[in-house]
């Protein structure tokens, strides 16, 4: 059979066509990294997201080398949390439940796009090779206020990224002559171990400890102040840890009942 070869042009032009639409798709499905979402997420009762153990506490958590898991509620009209921060080059998997009504959850310049669905907990995976912010919007009208709901994804540089929390106990006043304690509580959200220093500045006294804290653990350091080297009055002080910070002030007091009494109670 002779085709003609205008025929032959049109036939090639089809095929290359009907090649680059499946490119383009299967390119949309899995190039940009993204899992297709299924059941494996589970159910859950709305009713006892605060007892399950993945959404008590939502938010990030490292799960080992570049994977990080995100737990996620939703709920009229926001996200718990609302501001999520990831590494670049980090897989991340995300894990959205809803407390009321149907939401979705939609991270904007991406392919990250789920109805969130009470009592099912949507899974997807998706990987974040550049740094970038993002914003995050319900797109299921969920009410009067559906326009508000919004989020934010902020993709860090890894060197920038860590998940270290740091809180402090300190009384606020001691009695002059007495000691007192104030310590710091390191907590380490990755796998691996922290190698760090706590300092406390108070005065013109600045100490350091150096401390390991366990991957996915804490560590308690705790500064004993004798505030006879202080002197009566305030004092502020200061406890870093990296780029992290907590300040407050200690008040030393003179002991009840000791306070000079002049000419004592009259005359005699």
């Amino acid at each position: 059979m002779n085709i003609h070869t205008y025929e032959k042009v049109w036939l090639v032009a089809a095929m290359v066509l009907i090649v680059g639409f499946i490119a383009t798709i299967t390119y949309g499905a899995v190039g940009p990294g993204i899992a297709m979402i299924d059941d494996e997420g589970g159910d859950i009762n709305p009713d006892e997201i605060n007892d399950d153990e993945r959404f008590a506490e939502p938010g990030v958590e490292h799960v080992g080398g570049n994977e990080y898991e995100v737990a996620v509620v939703a709920q009229a009209w926001s996200y718990t949390p609302s501001q999520i921060e990831v590494p670049a080059n980090s897989e991340v998997t995300f894990y959205v439940t809803s407390r009321d009504v149907t939401h979705s959850f939609s991270v904007v310049g991406t392919n990250v796009n789920t109805m969130v669905i009470p009592g099912q907990v949507s899974e997807m995976t998706v990987k974040f090779d550049e740094p970038g912010e993002y914003g995050i919007l319900c797109n299921e009208y969920c009410g009067e206020y559906h326009h508000t709901m919004e989020g934010k994804l902020n993709v860090v540089p890894e060197d920038e990224f860590d998940m270290t929390e740091l809180s402090v106990e300190a009384d606020d006043e001691v009695e002059s002559g007495n000691e007192t304690t104030i310590t710091a509580n390191v907590e380490n959200g990755m796998q691996e171990d922290l190698e760090t220093t706590v300092s406390l500045e108070i005065g013109d006294e600045t100490r350091e400890e150096a401390v390991t804290v366990p991957g996915d653990g804490s560590e308690e350091v705790a500064f004993t102040v004798d505030s006879a080297d202080l002197g009566e009055g305030d004092h502020d002080w200061t406890v870093t840890v990296d780029d992290y910070e907590e300040s407050g002030t200690l008040s030393v007091v003179t002991p009840d009942g000791n306070e000079s009494a002049d000419g004592g109670d009259g005359d005699a």
